[in-house]
């Protein structure tokens, strides 16, 4: 076995193979950007080392630095992780020629599963179904429309060397191919250096199941069984499950096999995924193989017990596979939630700032625990706008689908983060959606119950007023009705000689003003949110994090309630088990100086990003729902459209320019 071994990724995935590591007392060792010089994964090995710049191509693109920094700190092997370099055939050939190890697939395998389209060709060889499609070579884009025309639309423009849900693109009509064509293209070559696409028919109502395979050096491969995928928001994922709901032995061996018979067509060694698109009927299609570990790997690990880090470091080291194919068994039923950095009410844009506070349930185990967190970012880390957004992933287990999912919805109300906008609201009520409960999947389920999921925001209820106006007083040292020490000038109770305690908070809550009246007459407490005075007693916990958050219980005429409430920028951000609510104390000054200067028509930066295309220029006359340019953002693109008819006045920047969030891109006058 290896004494050290280098990381050559960052967040969580690289968090987690350094715990591994650490259990099999391997030595590790970090690499990091400008950007990720204090981050977690850097605490987290035994040795860091500076390679480059905050852009993924200055720093973790960097094969070269990568190298040297293993061979500076004597590392004898390097674990890519997923993303970055963890598919690059150039890479770990490399990392071969210079005698260290790479703990992943040999690059011939890398190169016969890496372009989609060489892919398929082998499997169509091995005999295993596609789905229909052009995977050839010509790019030229007219001959790819006359391709899309004959499949059929929808179609689905794909990038070759892609995944992740980058350089996809789901095609409607021959008149929208030739825009999703380049668009797809520039986001495969920003995020790839390949801008190859294939074209497939757009499956309706598939599912997305993976089988997590596995081989080593002496020519054993064996299929840890398989996991759902479908439930996705922009092509990527949001939920996995593992095994497959509905899954039937038959197409469990059917689907195994096909994958070991996929691994075994390149010489695989080391984990990799298969992944099948299934229609309602059974059957099934090979999609693509990532080799790599995947992001979802916990729940597989979950149900059989198996830690997969451990396995790659083991078949790395010229070891033969910890379990044969008949020692293999499913326990129970795992799922995993991602928790983005992201806004769903906006069509899940990433959200950019620093994580002013930040809970997460407590992690039990890698393997055989019932609640489990990956995280890569600690409280007072900032989210940037060069890596992915995802902030932690909660993995959880239980005997069957229905007490896992009891078991998420518990994890997801001990997640908290303030200071920038998540999913953590959207994932609960997935959670609880009556199609996902049922198990109706498939990858438009998201969009099919977009109005359950994506609800238009409710008014605080009164209990959420008194926890934000409890928390208020609290931090003002005002201690809990009735607690006052035995000398009443030491009392901080809300006691007036002679008089009555009055005070009003004004909350903003989603653009409307709310009253919350406290006041004390005699020993008596009450609080008025608009429906007259209501008995009001409080009772704050112990925090760990004084001045900041505060665990409360209240009581509103007799009725109890209980939550987390954490202040911070004049926002009482209320966490309960119902779900959280922002408020903001409401300053009069300042939202008279927000009034003055507003101008209309602007439109502005979603987030941080650089400007990759303009398509009009000032005297345009522009229709609502035009697209106006293309920003990149976290390895995406995301198009700024005309919210309504008009001319531009102004274009602001040109392309190639970095934007701040916020900034006005273009102005649109009558």
């Amino acid at each position: 076995m290896f004494d050290t071994l280098l990381i050559a990724n960052r967040g969580e995935i690289a968090c987690r193979v350094a715990a591994t590591a650490r259990r099999m007392g391997i030595r590790t060792v970090a690499v990091y950007s400008d950007a990720d010089a204090n981050a977690r994964h850097v605490a987290s090995c035994d040795q860091a080392v500076y390679i480059g710049g905050s852009e993924p191509r200055a720093s973790y693109l960097r094969a070269d630095a990568i190298l040297r920094a293993a061979r500076d700190t004597g590392a004898q092997a390097i674990h890519p992780g997923y993303g970055f370099l963890s598919e690059n055939e150039d890479f770990a050939k490399a990392a071969a020629d210079a005698g260290i190890a790479f703990v992943g697939p040999p690059a011939s395998a890398i190169a016969a599963m890496g372009s989609k389209s060489a892919a398929k060709a082998l499997m169509e060889k091995a005999g295993v179904p596609l789905v229909p499609g052009y995977h050839g070579d010509n790019q030229d884009p007219e001959f790819l429309k006359s391709q899309a025309d004959a499949i059929g639309y929808p179609v689905l423009i794909k990038a070759s060397a892609g995944g992740g849900g980058k350089g996809m693109r789901v095609v409607e009509s021959s008149g929208a191919f030739l825009d999703a064509l380049a668009s797809c293209q520039r986001e495969a070559a920003s995020s790839f250096g390949d801008d190859r696409v294939l074209i497939e028919r757009y499956l309706q109502k598939p599912r997305h199941i993976e089988i997590q395979v596995f081989a080593d050096t002496q020519g054993n491969c064996v299929y840890l069984f398989e996991r759902d995928c479908s439930v996705q928001r922009r092509h990527q994922k949001v939920i996995e499950e593992a095994p497959a709901p509905g899954m039937t032995e038959e197409r469990r061996q059917a689907m195994g096999e096909a994958a070991v018979a996929a691994a075994r067509a390149v010489g695989y060694v080391g984990a990799g995924t298969v992944e099948f698109i299934a229609e309602p009927d059974g059957r099934f299609y090979f999609m693509e193989m990532n080799t790599r570990l995947q992001v979802e790997h916990p729940v597989t690990e979950m149900i059989t017990g198996h830690d997969l880090v451990e396995w790659q470091l083991r078949v790395a080291a010229g070891q033969p596979l910890p379990a044969r194919q008949e020692d293999l068994r499913i326990t129970g039923h795992a799922i995993e939630a991602r928790i983005y950095a992201e806004n769903p009410e906006k069509g899940f844009l990433p959200s950019i700032g620093t994580l002013a506070y930040l809970g997460l349930p407590a992690h039990t185990a890698f393997v055989n625990g019932d609640i489990r967190v990956d995280g890569g970012v600690r409280m007072g880390d900032t989210i940037t706008p060069y890596y992915d957004p995802m902030i932690a992933k909660l993995i959880v287990h239980g005997a069957d689908r229905d007490q896992a999912r009891a078991r998420m919805l518990q994890a997801l109300a001990q997640t908290q983060a303030v200071g920038v906008q998540t999913n953590v609201a959207f994932l609960a009520r997935l959670m609880k959606d009556s199609a996902f409960a049922a198990a109706d999947l498939d990858t438009g389920l998201i969009e099919r119950q977009r109005a359950t999921l994506l609800p238009e925001p409710e008014a605080a209820g009164a209990s959420v007023l008194a926890l934000a106006s409890a928390a208020v007083l609290v931090r003002q040292g005002l201690g809990a009705p009735g607690k006052g020490g035995t000398d009443p000038w030491d009392a901080r109770d809300g006691w007036r000689l002679g008089g009555r305690y009055h005070r009003e908070l004004q909350w903003v809550d989603n653009g409307t003003t709310r009253k919350a009246l406290v006041a004390r007459d005699g020993a008596a407490w009450t609080l008025d949110c608009g429906d007259g005075p209501q008995a009001f007693l409080w009772r704050a916990h112990a925090s760990a994090n004084p001045n900041l958050a505060y665990g409360l219980r209240i009581t509103l005429n007799g009725h109890e309630s209980a939550g987390t409430v954490v202040l911070h920028a004049d926002r009482a951000n209320v966490f309960t088990d119902a779900g959280s609510h922002m408020l903001e104390l409401y300053d009069p000054l300042a939202h008279s100086q927000d009034t003055q200067g507003e101008h209309g028509g602007g439109l502005t930066a979603p987030m941080p990003g650089k400007i990759i295309s303009i398509s009009v220029k000032a005297g345009d006359t522009v229709e609502k729902g035009q697209p106006l340019l293309v920003m990149e953002a976290m390895k995406m693109e995301h198009t700024i459209s005309a919210p309504a008819g008009g001319k531009v006045a102004e274009v602001f920047y040109a392309v190639g320019d970095q934007v701040t969030e916020g900034a006005e891109l273009v102005a649109i006058g009558e």
